[in-house]
């Protein structure tokens, strides 16, 4: 392997980046209805007016934080020429910050410079937030805080401060505005009523994208990502499909157009093909999987691993019973106490759900009754490699 070497490939991809998620571009695609609410709730910062908090909800990938950079951008933008407004933005994203307490810690030390960074523990809840006020103070003028994913934070305390802040005198020289961006639809009815009256004065709620909105968002990227020429015919409008049929979420559609022109030219074709389109579907397919199962409770595992053991001894289509036997016998080897036959059933249905195994019901009449049969309906590849870390650490 010591001759290995890398030559550029000029071939399929213009500018790949613009099919990644932190591409921003020049014009906001498929999010029409969205875009003309959410702008009417940032008009009073153009006005210099003190800002609306607002807060964003919808599933993952259907366009929250693209359209927030976008329209902030345009923002910063325009504010630069309104003489008397200074704006700042500052935009932390929530996922791994589960308290009020860490969240503040991340805002403070986005705002501070790195020499003067804090550390996540030792100060009081109080100091912390006397830190955030201070520097919002001497940042002045109108500030939008986004926080992205905002439902990883388990308890109200922060998004109670932050929009009472000024009302409050917590901060004197700062106009706040507080932006809430949330995948969890149901987060908004988890928030105490005081905070839900503050946080959510303006609501926009972003819908899954719909085939056609997903082929305009594919199209647009593709003129930038592509070199002339390369995709076929139907190659956008299947992965549109794809995208709106899984989940109407842009970034699933986007990573199914990457990986295509990935195969293409680690194939070494000069042009993307729906051939291209479905191997990539069946790899991603694949990774989801592997993930998912990875990520899976432990005995969830552990009753998929009876169900592989079956299908290999080729015991497969399984009734419940059978699993739970296999199950229970594997776990009793690995030194646990298993868990109860129904836990072992709503596993069962869960593994289902995820699409990871299929189920059939089975109906023999008065005299045999109804059963489930159950068995893999991904590969065992894919699924003993979703079971690796648990099958080599047993």
């Amino acid at each position: 392997m010591n001759d290995v070497s890398f030559t550029p490939s000029t071939t399929i991809f213009e500018q790949r980046e613009a099919l990644l998620e932190e591409w921003t571009p020049e014009e906001l695609v498929g999010r029409d209805q969205e875009l003309q609410q959410y702008h009417a709730a940032l008009q009073p910062v153009i006005n210099n007016e003190t800002p609306s908090n607002i807060f964003l909800y919808g599933k993952s990938g259907v366009g929250k934080t693209a359209a927030t950079r976008y329209l902030l951008q345009a923002l910063e933008r325009d504010a630069m020429a309104v003489d008397g407004l200074d704006l700042h933005t500052v935009e932390i994203n929530c996922d791994g910050l589960n308290s009020s307490y860490q969240a503040a810690v991340a805002l403070v030390n986005e705002l501070r410079d790195p020499a003067s960074q804090i550390s996540n523990t030792g100060y009081p809840q109080a100091s912390v937030y006397q830190f955030l006020f201070d520097e919002l103070d001497t940042v002045g003028g109108t500030v939008l805080i986004v926080l992205d994913e905002v439902d990883h934070i388990e308890d109200d305390s922060l998004l109670y401060k932050l929009p009472r802040a000024r009302s409050n005198g917590d901060v004197t020289n700062a106009k706040l505005g507080v932006i809430g961006i949330s995948n969890d639809l149901d987060f908004r009815n988890q928030l105490s009523s005081k905070v839900r009256s503050s946080l959510c004065e303006k609501e926009v709620s972003f819908s899954a994208y719909n085939a056609n909105e997903l082929k305009l968002v594919l199209e647009q990227r593709k003129e930038v990502a592509f070199q002339p020429d390369t995709l076929d015919d139907g190659v956008i409008e299947m992965c549109a499909a794809y995208g709106a049929k899984d989940s109407g979420d842009a970034r699933q559609a986007l990573d199914l157009l990457l990986e295509a022109g990935d195969l293409a030219r680690e194939q070494k074709e000069e042009i993307v093909t729906e051939d291209h389109v479905q191997q990539a579907r069946e790899r991603l397919q694949t990774d989801q999987v592997i993930k998912g199962i990875k990520n899976y409770s432990e005995h969830g595992q552990y009753v998929l691993h009876a169900l592989t053991h079956l299908a290999e001894t080729g015991e497969t289509p399984a009734r419940t019973r059978d699993v739970v036997g296999a199950y229970e016998q594997i776990v009793r080897e690995e030194g646990f106490d298993p868990v109860s036959e129904r836990s072992v059933r709503d596993y069962l249905g869960e593994l289902d759900q995820l699409g990871i195994i299929s189920s059939t019901e089975i109906n023999k009449g008065k005299g045999g009754g109804k059963f489930k049969h159950y068995e893999l309906e991904q590969s065992l590849t894919s699924v003993r490699l979703g079971l690796s870390e648990l099958l080599d650490s047993g």
